[in-house]
């Protein structure tokens, strides 16, 4: 359940019931980005954007500092998400070039980048105004 202000009366509230749907949608980002985490990925954002974009649910942005990192970070979130989900990627991009991989799962499109390319790209900008933005840290490892 989440509260909200309402755009023409902020002092008025409203609420929101989370379906299983989204409840699984949400886990499904927070594995992606625990999994990430586990190769050491940094800056790693979730963008709950189901609000302002057709295509997905979420987005899970992250970090690594090489091309065989940022491959690494890619392919432990394919195993972990194939072990607890039992789902496999809709579509994956920039596997063989490697400083941005895309994994599209349909309700969470995960970006793996190299600083560069992140920095260039600047998604997390592009999406501003996403309905949540979380930082990722590893405090928060234990989260939905």
């Amino acid at each position: 359940m989440t509260n909200y202000n309402s755009p023409s009366d902020p002092s008025t509230t409203f609420t929101v019931t989370e379906t299983a749907q989204d409840e699984q949608t949400r886990h499904l980002a927070w594995t992606i980005a625990r999994a990430a985490d586990d190769r050491k990925a940094e800056n790693i954002t979730l963008l709950r954007v189901t609000e302002v974009c057709y295509l997905t649910d979420y987005f899970v942005i992250a970090t690594g500092f090489s091309k065989t990192q940022v491959r690494a970070i890619a392919d432990a979130v394919e195993e972990k998400i194939v072990q607890t989900f039992s789902r496999y990627p809709l579509r994956i991009e920039g596997k063989t070039e490697g400083s941005w991989i895309l994994i599209d799962y349909g309700d969470v499109i995960t970006h793996i980048f190299l600083p560069e390319s992140r920095e260039y790209y600047n998604l997390a900008a592009f999406w501003g105004h996403a309905d949540e933005r979380i930082e990722f840290s590893a405090v928060q490892r234990e989260l939905p």
